[in-house]
């Protein structure tokens, strides 16, 4: 906590006050996520009362917004005055949502970006920070899953995929999912100590608060410049390692024959697609020995490999050492191998 938040404090403001400013179709879980944190965090046991920290959901009129998943979150507050709020947290959702926080939403953020309030981006929030020309010459933190959407949106804009948030000046922004509970943890923490960041996150059942500059989990394969049937087969592979899926699978599901797939596979990539789909659940193991304390077995089993043996052997083909000694020998060799990028292409 600065200064000046001890100062309001004493005063008789709460030490963190936090707006939030919801897209339509928001995504519901990074926003509860981030506000039951800061619920538990304000008052002693599970009181919800704003005590030590206070939230307000705005919108015009104070008219419900809808979530992506279908369910309505009543505002409480309309636009007022920015600088009351120690931060303005814009919460994404659909990313082909038109407009999606409406004009005087906007004009809110807009004016609180000038009074110097720090503005914060979950999930595709992000995206709605960097279309009011509020993140230029400013790092965003991505989701690896809108890595895409977001290079092909804002090619001038500077990407970063390989952590779950991070600040850049007065501005934040969080990759999402549960990551927006870290950064929840981070900010009650700066301003209302350790013990009640530590509280929420124990109620909340969440083993520990991870930095903002911890990895993503499975940063992803996917090449940039994979296009059509080729990208579409590689997620197919990617959202099958557990339980790997035959070629021809693959092959029917992409509606063509199996022939045409290791064709177009080898004219694109240069290999095949079985080697491929080796290679992809061989770099996820990879950052699991990297970042999980998981057994060599369960790794093997998340990975899709019958056992642990054929795991360790065909992991030594490829790497040159077995799954034990990399992780030993090298713990962040596979988060610098995959984290942020794309490896195909």
């Amino acid at each position: 906590m600065t200064p000046g938040d001890a100062a309001r404090g004493m005063a008789g403001r709460a030490s963190l006050n936090v707006a939030i400013v919801l897209a339509e179709n928001f995504t519901l879980s990074a926003f509860s996520l981030f506000i039951d944190h800061i619920r538990l965090a304000a008052d002693e046991g599970d009181g919800s009362r704003q005590r030590n920290a206070r939230w307000s959901v705005l919108s015009a009129g104070q008219r419900s917004i809808r979530s992506s998943c279908g369910l309505d979150v009543s505002a409480t507050a309309g636009f007022g005055d920015p600088a009351q709020y120690d931060y303005i947290v814009v919460v994404g959702g659909l990313l082909r949502t038109e407009n999606p926080i409406g004009d005087e939403a906007a004009s809110f953020v807009l004016r609180g970006a000038q009074a110097g309030v720090t503005l914060v981006g979950l999930c595709t929030g992000t995206f709605i920070l960097c279309r009011l020309g509020l993140m230029r010459g400013r790092r965003c933190c991505i989701s690896w899953y809108h890595h895409q959407d977001f290079i092909e949106e804002f090619p001038d804009h500077m990407a970063v995929a390989d952590r779950l948030f991070m600040a850049d000046g007065k501005r934040i922004t969080c990759a999402g999912g549960a990551g927006t509970a870290d950064l929840a943890a981070h900010l009650i923490e700066a301003h209302l100590g350790r013990s009640a960041a530590q509280k929420a996150s124990q109620v909340l059942m969440f083993d520990r608060s991870r930095r903002g500059n911890e990895s993503q989990p499975h940063p992803p394969i996917v090449a940039d410049a994979a296009k059509g049937k080729i990208a579409r087969a590689m997620l197919l592979m990617e959202q099958n390692m557990a339980d790997p899926v035959s070629i021809e699978a693959l092959s029917a599901q992409l509606s063509m024959s199996k022939r045409q797939l290791e064709r177009l596979f080898h004219d694109t990539v240069g290999t095949g697609p079985a080697a491929v789909y080796r290679d992809i659940r061989l770099r996820y193991a990879s950052w699991l020995l990297a970042t999980t304390t998981r057994s060599i077995t369960a790794i093997a089993q998340e990975a899709g490999f019958a056992d642990c043996a054929h795991f360790s052997r065909i992991y030594k083909l490829r790497h040159g050492v077995p799954p034990t000694a990399h992780r030993r020998d090298q713990p962040q060799a596979a988060v610098g191998e995959l984290a942020g990028q794309r490896v195909y292409g």
